[in-house]
């Protein structure tokens, strides 16, 4: 019979590899935030795969990028961090771009920080491109470092989702389960909860604006009674009054509406229903204010 084996692995790469997607599709529900806008991930996400064999935290790191803000600087450290410390790591390169400085970047420091870990390379959004162009991705992904594999996904079509488990699986230490069983995250409700707000308050919005938008559960409590509804107060923070027009829309019109995809989202997560009162708020530049920083968890 073959040992149980359980560990941490963390994917790795440019801002929109896809990276948030393999992670739900592996864990095999939501678990982290999506978006077609870069600097979607801000914390890492811990998505827990259970298996007979094995027990896989998966986390989910910003993408690595080159830092414009305090916000910036903070994030990139934390993909760091984040990487010397797992069983084994997965750089993911998607298929529809051509390997990049990014990419090589990315690749240099990973040989730097993560010693002896063995790194997998992950070309992802296969399904977006022809055949031909996955086999020049795999070329140009094996030029970039001295991979234990190599290997092809779509996270959205399912191919290669659990070789790649595999893969993961048969780099982890012997051990027992790190959490109990039929658990998919250790993310607290609450931010969870937050990012799905955020999620939704992506969608639509100008490209400058994603990286402005924060948010914060202020208050979260089940009503009393029998029908179980779960009040929520949440502030959407921008950093300039221009910002807070763009999300509220024209008579509020804007806020309802991710008002509506959020409630949507958090009820599926939660099992209940749900009253969602959302703010926007100005936080001036916070994403180069320590102390703002600070306050929204950064």
């Amino acid at each position: 019979m073959s040992e149980f084996r359980s560990g941490f692995a963390c994917f790795l790469g440019r801002p929109n590899t896809g990276k948030s997607t393999l992670t739900n599709a592996l864990v095999g529900s939501k678990v982290a935030i999506m978006s077609d806008r870069p600097q979607t991930t801000r914390h890492t996400i811990r998505g827990i795969v259970n298996r007979p064999d094995a027990q896989l935290v998966l986390v989910d790191t910003p993408g690595f990028h080159r830092p414009r803000t305090l916000l910036g600087e903070r994030l990139n450290d934390l993909v760091l961090t984040t990487v010397a410390e797992v069983d084994v790591v997965a750089m993911c390169v998607p298929a529809d771009h051509k390997v990049g400085p990014g990419d090589r970047f990315i690749a240099d420091q990973l040989t730097k920080v993560a010693g002896t870990t063995p790194a997998i390379a992950v070309v992802t959004k296969t399904d977006l491109v022809d055949r031909d162009t996955v086999g020049v991705r795999l070329l140009e992904v094996g030029a970039l470092g001295d991979w234990a594999d190599i290997v092809p996904v779509s996270a959205v079509g399912g191919f290669h989702v659990d070789l790649l488990a595999d893969l993961l699986v048969a780099r982890l230490p012997e051990g027992v389960a790190l959490y109990p069983e039929g658990e998919l995250t250790d993310s607290p409700e609450e931010v969870m909860v937050a990012e799905l707000i955020r999620e939704a308050a992506l969608s639509g919005v100008r490209d400058e604006l994603p990286h402005s938008i924060a948010v914060v559960v202020e208050e979260m409590s089940r009503r009393d009674g029998g029908d179980g509804m779960v009040d929520i107060q949440a502030l959407l923070y921008v950093e300039r009054d221009s910002q807070k027009g763009i999300v509220i829309g024209a008579g509020g019109s804007r806020l309802r509406a991710v008002g509506t995809v959020a409630r949507t989202q958090i009820e599926a997560l939660l099992g209940t229903t749900v009253f969602l009162d959302l703010r926007v708020k100005v936080a001036k530049d916070w994403q180069r204010d320590p102390k703002q920083l600070r306050k929204l968890g950064f």
